[in-house]
């Protein structure tokens, strides 16, 4: 079992930059594949980047590929999402989720554990 909660959202102009981040506690950080996925109004909930479990793999989403990066302080028990040349497309909830699985997933299916969201919005 592990619990996760995000920080760092907010309202932010086009162009601008956030971090996101997502603290765990409960089972060791370090045995899991993190991710960030997002859901905006009206859509499906979508993947966003993903980092294996010693940070030596990342991969995004083509949208955010560029823009986004990614990364783990195993010792934290931490993941970040940092975000620049926000537009205002990425307005959404962003998620921190885990999964057990060895093999970095890209569905939401295969992630086991979620935090509860925090929201991000980009003005034009």
């Amino acid at each position: 079992q592990v619990q996760l909660v995000e920080s760092g959202g907010g309202l932010v102009q086009a162009g601008g930059s956030l971090r996101l981040s997502c603290a765990a506690s409960g089972r060791t950080f370090s045995t899991f594949v993190m991710g960030w996925f997002r859901q905006a109004p009206g859509k499906d909930r979508e993947f966003v980047a993903l980092i294996t479990r010693n940070g030596g793999y990342t991969g995004y989403a083509d949208s955010v590929k560029g823009r986004f990066t990614i990364s783990r302080d195993n010792a934290k028990n931490t993941v970040y999402l940092r975000m620049n040349s926000l537009t205002p497309e990425d307005t959404a909830i962003y998620y921190c989720a885990a999964t057990t699985r060895p093999i970095p997933v890209r569905s939401s299916l295969g992630y086991d554990y979620w935090g509860q969201g925090i929201q991000v919005t980009v003005s034009s």
